[in-house]
């Protein structure tokens, strides 16, 4: 398993289940049954996916009393962000270009000059 920051963050992101858990953070902090409650998997199926998330620094746990919720944490989605804004800049970049030559190329088709229309008998040979 990769151990780099962003392999573990991009690792935790692909999982459906826990972009939902994040999703519904990003509302405020909640404990485990809340979290399990829209899913029809098991609580220790929930504590799974929130150690992962922990473990990628994408949420922060506390305790308090018997009761133990979750906080999101956006530092590594911004992380995870701004990996991922170089590639957009890239092709944003390459539309532009394509852009660009297909106005020309339409461009060049308008400034054509239209070819006449012939008789379709006498471009074939046949006269009457």
């Amino acid at each position: 398993m990769a151990s780099d920051r962003l392999s573990v963050i991009f690792a935790a992101l692909a999982d459906p289940t826990r972009r939902a858990i994040l999703t519904r953070l990003a509302e405020g902090d909640a404990t485990v049954s809340e979290l399990a409650e829209p899913f029809s998997i098991s609580l220790p199926a929930i504590s799974r996916h929130l150690k992962v998330l922990e473990q990628a620094g994408l949420i922060t746990r506390s305790r308090t009393a018997q009761w133990r919720s979750s906080s999101l944490n956006a530092e590594p989605l911004r992380e995870a962000t701004e990996w991922m804004e170089r590639y957009r800049q890239f092709w944003d970049a390459n539309f532009e270009r394509l852009d660009a030559h297909l106005r020309r190329i339409m461009q060049a088709q308008q400034d054509e000059p239209a070819a006449p229309q012939t008789n379709r008998a006498e471009s074939e040979g046949k006269t009457s």
